[in-house]
């Protein structure tokens, strides 16, 4: 009996809804559905070839989605004063005539996504003060023409991605003063529309994925100092960042992924001392180098997924205070250090999954904090050494860490003596050869104990050899090679003495070297160079010697001239010629010219 109350209850309150929904909702356009209590017109997927007549105009939301528009006309819409949502997507629009959708004073949000728009003409959005959300998407937009939203002052979000867009007017945004928000993902931009962004001086989230960036150059977002998120991604082409590429922004996330950045952009990051989130992940950089990101003094996270890395130094993240999670998944990392870090009690998540991590003594401290430290659900495994690979560190029981997660201290195996004793312009070899666990590190240092590169007259080689090129007097005196690593160093000194030329040979003018010059006057060559060959005596009497022997030869022809010019005796200096002047007569005239003979005098000189 109950149950059947229920049903009858239920039955009548259906009832009733249905006649007063009829009662309420007077006529409503042709093919179109009418919510009159909220109140939506649906005229969705209805094949309509135009905007149907009869539309309530106390309509709040018509959607005219997924049909088959072509043309928007002038004023299609005036009636409709109250409506806030219209939805014309998923059409064939390839026209929007001038103020066609004058009239709808009231509109927030407008959307004309997949539709075959190339133009849209300046004056398309008048009469659109108060629309809020404004989505052009995947059209076929070529161009954004000057002053093409300025009748949108209210517009705080514009979605343009997906356009065929080459080109945006300097003026292209003006009059958007209060927008926020703009995505320009998966156009055929080369470059950032530097003018065109400086009219959006409200801006705060700029998405500009999926482009032909090939770098950004300085002063790329001036005025845009109020935005706080700008992502640039899927930009393959994008090797390098100008220094002041991001000057001017005052940035809480920025987004640098899947381009082709072979290098953390150091120099144009270091102002941005509000940022707290960073993701450079899927570019080619394989080392964090120590002590160049103190400055981002707030940031939090750092992403950096299947980017090849390396090595991340000690003392990468210094300064970093409020560091709380470091995501280095999908990489070629072999250990991370707990130096690394300013410190490892702020650091909440660290994601080091899908890199071959050597589980040894430089690791341990990740296993002490595994109980208070997130792995994002994904815990690393161990790449090695053999007795532990594939296990994942949550396996591991305490009791194991102190046996499995040792280290060998660095010990050189080179210990015999190396001195070497040279002359001047030899190349000399030390070697410095260590084992440990992990591989140690090796470097060199010279006598005054700086470290020497791989660059230069004195380098180190890579399989850690000390070469000294074109030995010089003053490279004389003890090298030092360290070798180190986790568990301790190692250190071993060689001699190395080079002899010079007597002084003798060197005061002498115009020594000549296989190589090179040396000057006389006793200084000393920088960085192996080779001095000039003679000194400032032997320059000033070469020259002297020269002069005179050119004007004896001079004088000399003057005196041979001089005899010669005598012998045969007195000179004229005048000369008379004979010469027959042309007949003024023409021979065709068949006459016979008088010939007369001329003269003149020419004076020799």
């Amino acid at each position: 009996m109950c149950v059947a109350a229920d049903w009858r209850r239920l039955y009548w309150w259906v009832v009733l809804q249905w006649v007063v929904g009829v009662a309420l909702s007077g006529p409503c356009a042709q093919r179109c559905d009418c919510l009159p209590k909220l109140p939506i017109v649906n005229c969705s997927s209805r094949q309509l070839a135009s905007v149907p007549e009869g539309v309530p105009v106390n309509t709040h939301a018509l959607n005219l989605s997924i049909n088959h528009l072509k043309t928007l006309a002038r004023r299609r819409f005036s009636g409709l004063k109250q409506l806030r949502e219209l939805d014309l997507s998923d059409n064939m629009l390839t026209v929007i005539e001038v103020e066609a959708f004058a009239g709808l004073q009231n509109l927030l949000i407008l959307r004309l996504s997949r539709n075959r728009l190339k133009i849209i003409p300046v004056g398309a959005f008048s009469g659109l003060p108060n629309v809020q959300f404004l989505d052009i998407s995947e059209n076929e937009i070529l161009v954004f023409l000057d002053d093409m939203f300025r009748e949108m002052p209210s517009l705080q979000k514009l979605e343009a991605s997906e356009n065929d867009l080459v080109f945006i007017s300097n003026r292209a945004f003006s009059g958007l003063a209060n927008l926020q928000e703009l995505n320009l993902d998966r156009c055929n931009l080369t470059s950032v529309p530097v003018e065109a962004l400086s009219q959006l001086t409200g801006l705060l989230q700029l998405r500009l994925c999926r482009l032909g960036l090939s770098t950004l150059p300085n002063n790329s977002f001036r005025q845009l100092v109020r935005l706080q998120e700008l992502r640039v991604s899927h930009c393959p082409w994008l090797d390098s960042l100008a220094a002041n590429s991001l000057i001017g922004l005052n940035l809480t996330s920025l987004t640098l992924s899947h381009c082709n950045l072979s290098a953390v952009p150091y120099s144009p990051l270091h102002h941005l001392v509000y940022l707290r989130y960073l993701d450079l992940s899927y570019n080619p950089i394989t080392t964090i180098l120590s002590n160049l990101l103190g400055d981002l003094l707030r940031l939090q996270e750092l992403h950096l997924v299947g980017a090849g890395l390396l090595r991340v130094e000690p003392g990468a993240f210094r300064n970093l205070a409020f560091f709380r999670l470091l995501n280095v998944s999908d990489n070629r990392l072999a250990t991370l250090e707990e130096s690394t870090f300013h410190s490892v009690g702020t650091l909440e998540v660290l994601r080091l999954d899908g890199n071959p991590l050597a589980c040894d003594c430089r690791l341990l401290w990740v296993m002490r904090r595994r109980l208070w430290l997130g792995f994002d659900g994904h815990s690393p495994a161990c790449g090695s050494p053999v007795q532990v690979q594939g296990r994942m560190f949550q396996d591991f029981t305490e009791v194991e860490l102190p046996r499995l997660f040792t280290c060998r201290q660095a010990r050189i195996l080179t210990r015999k003596p190396q001195d070497v004793r040279t002359d001047e312009g030899h190349t000399v070899l030390f070697f410095c050869a260590a084992d440990g666990d992990p591989a140690p590190l090796i470097i060199w240092l010279n006598p005054k104990r700086s470290v020497l590169t791989g660059s230069g007259r004195i380098r180190v080689l890579p399989n850690g050899t000390l070469e000294v090129r074109y030995a010089q007097v003053q490279d004389s005196g003890y090298y030092l090679c360290v070798a180190s690593n986790a568990a301790g160093n190692d250190s071993v000194s060689v001699s190395l003495r080079v002899r010079g030329f007597p002084a003798s040979t060197r005061n002498r003018s115009g020594p000549f070297f296989l190589e090179g010059w040396s000057f006389a006057s006793g200084q000393a060559p920088v960085n192996g160079s080779q001095p000039f060959p003679f000194d400032v005596k032997t320059l000033v009497i070469a020259v002297t010697m020269g002069f005179l022997s050119f004007l004896s030869s001079v004088a000399v022809c003057f005196i041979f001239m001089f005899f010669w010019s005598q012998s045969k005796g007195q000179i004229k200096h005048t000369a008379t010629i004979d010469f027959v002047p042309r007949s003024s007569a023409s021979a065709a005239g068949g006459g016979r010219a008088t010939m007369e003979t001329g003269r003149f005098t020419m004076k020799l000189i």
